[in-house]
């Protein structure tokens, strides 16, 4: 008897060339996709891994809380004396949970470096006991795993500027691998789909199988999220992405420009209290909030002159979503301007919660071991797209010999 042939019917056009670009796109980018990917991944639980490591310097010892910490201006200059660093101390961000010490930051940016290591002079991290002025712990974040982590996830150790293209580019290579991808798992009909939502390894007993199954079954579950993940973070690489979100949900693509305050009644002399000023308006008018920090050197962290001092009100702890901002004189420490939360557009709080939602913390615990699961399959993706990708090299080597 005869063996009937079955002539298999030619892919598509638009699986034709899905494929083409799938494959072309994942051996150009595959490497950064995985490295992106990785470094992204590992930086998910950072806070809650400092939170653990540096609990002595985090959590004051109850012993020595007091009713009134010492002012800002004598906990500065202590820092200044024990360090002696040739850096002024830039910023410093204060809990309004009594139990918590004082976090005081150096940090200089050189313009002109190509590279994370050059580019940052110094990123160093001091907790202090606001009640005594005693240093807790001082940490030279610059050298820090999780400060790495995040240059390699955001610019691979480039300078920031550019090295965000560097990263942006492959980025959005990876969602067109990622739309490419969800056409080629397509499945053609009921009896192909069976096999596209789970593994019956049972029945499979070649590696090669398994490594296309893990492919394809979990690039399709984990395709959503990476998508989501993609899209938040080449929201920090390209200013017509921001713009389009910004279009879409204020009918704007710029977001509000804010308004130079003058001050009417500034004094000429500067008043030694005026960041204690600061801070206590920051309680008062913010009490349910989580911390704020104060700009200590007159300077923005990229370096710009401050004409006033302003103070970002941070509504929870680890996050960035929830921002009020207050506005003080320079030299009387007069509040100037107060903008809540509730008072920005959409635009404005999508921006706030951008790098949230990038992390998955905007979710709380729960997304973010989701965003970690996530993470590390977007992380395997490119490892196992290779392997089949070398298979049908070798496949077709053994044909042709």
């Amino acid at each position: 008897m005869r063996k009937k042939h079955h002539h298999k019917k030619k892919p598509s056009f638009t699986k034709k060339w899905s494929a083409k670009l799938h494959l072309w796109f994942g051996l150009s980018v595959g490497l950064i996709v995985f490295i992106v990917c990785l470094s992204g991944t590992l930086y998910v639980f950072k806070d809650e891994i400092q939170h653990q490591l540096r609990r002595d310097a985090y959590y004051l010892n109850a012993e020595t809380i007091r009713q009134n910490p010492l002012p800002i201006e004598v906990l500065k200059e202590k820092i200044i004396l024990e360090l002696k660093d040739q850096y002024p101390v830039t910023s410093v961000e204060i809990p309004l949970d009594k139990s918590r010490s004082y976090e005081f930051w150096y940090y200089e940016k050189d313009k002109n470096a190509w590279n994370y290591f050059d580019e940052i002079k110094i990123n160093k991290l001091v907790y202090v006991n606001p009640y005594n002025g005693k240093i807790l712990g001082v940490y030279n974040e610059k050298y820090d795993l999780f400060p790495i982590l995040k240059s390699i996830h955001w610019s691979l150790l480039l300078k920031t500027d550019w090295g965000k293209y560097v990263v942006g580019i492959p980025v959005v290579l990876f969602i067109i691998m990622l739309i490419t991808g969800m056409i080629l798992w397509w499945p053609k009909n009921i009896k192909a789909a069976k096999g596209r939502f789970s593994f019956d390894w049972k029945n499979v007993k070649t590696w090669k199988r398994k490594n296309y199954d893990l492919h394809n079954v979990l690039g399709f579950y984990v395709s959503f999220i990476a998508l989501l993940l993609s899209l938040t973070g080449i929201y920090f690489s390209f200013p017509w992405v921001k713009n389009v979100f910004n279009q879409a949900l204020s009918g704007s693509p710029e977001l509000p420009k804010e308004k130079e305050i003058k001050s009417p009644d500034s004094l000429s002399v500067k008043n030694p209290a005026v960041f204690d000023l600061s801070a206590q308006k920051a309680r008062e008018e913010y009490p349910s909030y989580s911390s704020f920090r104060i700009p200590l050197n007159g300077k923005t962290k990229k370096g710009k002159e401050l004409k006033n001092i302003p103070v970002i009100v941070y509504g929870e702890d680890g996050n960035f979503a929830i921002r009020s901002q207050l506005i003080f004189d320079t030299n009387s420490g007069k509040l100037l301007m107060n903008k809540s939360h509730d008072q920005l557009n959409n635009a404005e709080k999508y921006a706030n919660a951008n790098y949230d939602i990038h992390t998955g913390s905007y979710f709380g615990i729960f997304g973010k071991i989701i965003w970690f699961i996530a993470g590390l399959l977007c992380t395997s993706l490119p490892v196992t797209g290779f392997l089949i990708w070398l298979g049908k090299r070798k496949k077709k080597g053994i044909r042709k010999s």
